[in-house]
C-alpha cells in the first residue's frame, strides 16, 4: 500500500464560476486558474499521482499547454484514473479537507463525493470530504482564496 498527499490553492476572483469536486456552487466569485481551477480535484489528482510515484498534476497537465485551458478538472481526474490503472494501482480511499470562509459547502459534499467516485470507479464511501474555515486569518480567512488538502491510500491490483 502507498500513501499520497496533495495540496492545491487558488485565488477567488469575480467573473469565474466556483467549481469544487465537479459541482458548480452558486457564489459571487470563482477560482482563478488555467483550467476550471477545481482545487479539490487538483489536490486529489496530486495525491493519487504522488502515491503511485507518477509525478504531479503539472507534469501530466501543464498550465502552459493550451489543450488544458478552461478544461473541466473531471476530465483530468478521468485521465489520472487511467494512469493509475496502467500502473496497476487501485484506490483504497481518499480523504480531503477544503479550507474556505464562504460559501458553506455542506449541501454540496454528497454530490462532490458521487461525482468523484463515479469518475474513479470507486464507491462514494471510499471518499471523505470535509470543509473548514480559517476563522478570519490569512488569505483564506480574508476570503481571498481557497485551499485544499487531500490524502489517499492506493494498493497494487
Amino acid at each position: 500500500m502507498k500513501i499520497g498527499f496533495g495540496y492545491d490553492v487558488h485565488k477567488l476572483v469575480e467573473g469565474r464560476a466556483l467549481i469544487l469536486g465537479g459541482v458548480h456552487i452558486p457564489f459571487e466569485k470563482g477560482l482563478l486558474g488555467h483550467s476550471d481551477a477545481d482545487a479539490l480535484i487538483h489536490a486529489i489528482i496530486d495525491c493519487l499521482l504522488g502515491a503511485a510515484n507518477l509525478g504531479d498534476i503539472g507534469t501530466h497537465f501543464p498550465d502552459t499547454d493550451e489543450a488544458y485551458k478552461d478544461i473541466s478538472s473531471i476530465i483530468l481526474l478521468d485521465r489520472t484514473k487511467v494512469l493509475l490503472q496502467e500502473s496497476k494501482y487501485q484506490i483504497v480511499n481518499i480523504d480531503a479537507t477544503i479550507v474556505l470562509e464562504k460559501p458553506k459547502l455542506v449541501a454540496y459534499i454528497d454530490d462532490m463525493k458521487e461525482i468523484i467516485a463515479d469518475k474513479l470507479d470507486i464507491e462514494s464511501t471510499q471518499i471523505s470530504i470535509k470543509a473548514t474555515r480559517e476563522e478570519g486569518m490569512g488569505f483564506v480567512g480574508n476570503g481571498e482564496g481557497i485551499k485544499v488538502f487531500a490524502v489517499c491510500l492506493i494498493e497494487e491490483m
